[in-house]
């Protein structure tokens, strides 16, 4: 085989699959990993494309052609160092590294600026869709030099997922906006996953005072008939037709009607109700504190996975503070639709305020357009709404929150509404629905011209001399004498 087009570090699941991905659109590959079992798998699945395994990093880079394009599918961390460090003796100034990982974005940073002394080209990229995107076209997120982006530009589109055409891969910034972005990325994704989470326990347990229909009263439901997993599929199955239509609640679904072959059960109530996290959400959360931006649902869901990690202490705990009961309350399925479509919008608003002030601040020149638009395929948090996230951007460049969209407003005037409802019955329930209360308040806080933020710096002013500003002029005020 002549010389290939791209070479890949790491041939895990994600890192096989975008190989033969590469390779099965036509572009000679070469993939080499520490593990022989992981290269013979490689030729294997690989039989008939132009694609092989290499014995060490030395044969990986003497297979590809010059500038070399080599990805680094491997764990964030100490990892990619050590395969950095390991390839560096063996490149020429112009070659191309590139970090396909959930590497923090930071970590990007520097290690673009260490390779730039050496003359190499270093990307960093984030790939959403798991092992079946990597492998049938994911979503692609660029960042580093555009002249670079140019060189990897005809494999990464070729690879990604398509919608109408059009490839779901673009140079979204520069330095580390492809990390940042895929970052933000798993910011909303964890929200929107809480959100499901908060709407499948309060259907599940509330199912007596659910009503399947918005005209049927509360009580047609009765506690010795309570909502199957199989009905609640059926629920999230209907919603995916509608403004709901998701990746997320499409899997919901199918999630909901699995059997576990062990016990007959359906599967999900024979899974343990801790969730695992792997750095990206509380990377989130850490940016917009540090850039000043509110992304309380996002916020709440990494919360959320903190505490259902603690599931002793929570086992504890819920003997000592049982929950009561309150009956009085009437919610209906499409109440529960309507909040979690408003919520959904909320997440993605909070997600691109944060993008856009990280672009202002960091310098990243990131197109909010191009981000809704290679988001609309292949990712996790791909949905029909990012549509028209992609045209609100597009009618108002400088939009500076989706929730102010005029193409959001109905949406969201009657998803308040949905949002209050959905948070009582959690309440009177005894359902925690902190991503749906958060996202409440956010909503809710935008929309309040007076909030009691005054009382606060008054208390600031008190105890530290921070001063405060006044309603009736301006300049900067300080008390010396409260207590008088």
């Amino acid at each position: 085989m002549a010389k290939a087009e791209f070479g890949m570090v790491g041939l895990g699941t994600m890192g096989r699959n975008f190989l033969l991905n590469v390779a099965e659109n036509g572009f000679a590959a070469v993939g080499y990993d520490l593990n022989a079992e992981k290269r013979d798998l490689l030729e294997q699945e690989g039989a008939g494309l132009p694609v092989k395994a290499a014995a060490d990093v030395a044969t990986l880079v003497a297979s590809l052609e010059s500038p070399r394009r080599i990805m680094m599918l491997v764990p964030a961390g100490p990892i990619v160092e050590s395969v950095i460090n390991e390839l560096l003796p063996h490149l020429e100034p112009g070659d191309i590294l590139i970090d396909g990982g959930n590497s923090h974005f930071p970590d990007t940073d520097r290690r673009e600026a260490f390779l730039m002394e050496h003359g190499i080209a270093f990307v960093g990229v984030g790939v959403s869709g798991g092992e079946e995107g990597a492998r049938r076209g994911p979503s692609i997120m660029i960042g580093g030099d555009p002249a670079v982006y140019e060189n990897v530009s005809p494999i990464l589109e070729a690879v990604s997922a398509k919608v109408n055409g059009e490839p779901c891969a673009a140079h979204v910034g520069r330095g580390s906006a492809g990390h940042f972005v895929k970052m933000v990325h798993n910011g909303i994704e964890y929200a929107m996953m809480q959100l499901i989470a908060e709407a499948y326990d309060l259907l599940r347990v509330s199912s007596p005072h659910v009503s399947k229909g918005s005209q049927q009263k509360s009580n047609e439901l009765r506690q010795d008939d309570p909502v199957s997993n199989s009905e609640l599929a059926d629920i999230f199955t209907e919603w995916n037709r509608g403004r709901l239509n998701s990746f997320l609640v499409e899997i919901t679904a199918t999630v909901l009607r699995k059997t576990d072959p062990e016990t007959g059960n359906s599967l999900v109530d024979m899974i343990l109700d801790t969730a695992g996290q792997k750095g990206t959400g509380k990377w989130t959360s850490q940016a917009a504190m540090d850039l000043g931006i509110p992304i309380p649902a996002i916020d709440s869901a990494v919360t959320m996975r903190q505490i259902s990690a603690q599931k002793a202490f929570r086992t504890t705990l819920s003997t000592q503070f049982p929950s009561s009961i309150i009956d009085n309350y009437q919610l209906v399925i499409s109440n529960v639709e309507s909040a979690l479509n408003a919520a959904f919008i909320a997440a993605y608003a909070q997600g691109f305020s944060l993008l856009r002030a990280a672009s202002d601040e960091m310098g990243f020149e990131l197109d909010m357009v191009e981000i809704a638009k290679i988001w609309r395929g292949g990712c996790i948090i791909r949905a029909a709404m990012l549509e028209d996230i992609r045209a609100a951007f597009s009618e108002e460049p400088e939009l500076e929150n989706l929730i102010a969209s005029p193409r959001f407003q109905p949406a969201l005037s009657a998803g308040r509404e949905d949002l209050r409802r959905v948070v009582v019955a959690g309440a009177a329930e005894g359902i925690p629905t902190m991503a749906f209360a958060a996202t409440l308040n956010y909503l809710t806080a935008f929309a309040t011209e007076r909030l009691p933020a005054n009382l606060i710096q008054a208390q600031r002013d008190y105890f530290g001399a921070h001063t405060y500003q006044r309603t009736d002029r301006e300049g900067t005020f300080h008390t010396d004498d409260w207590d008088m």
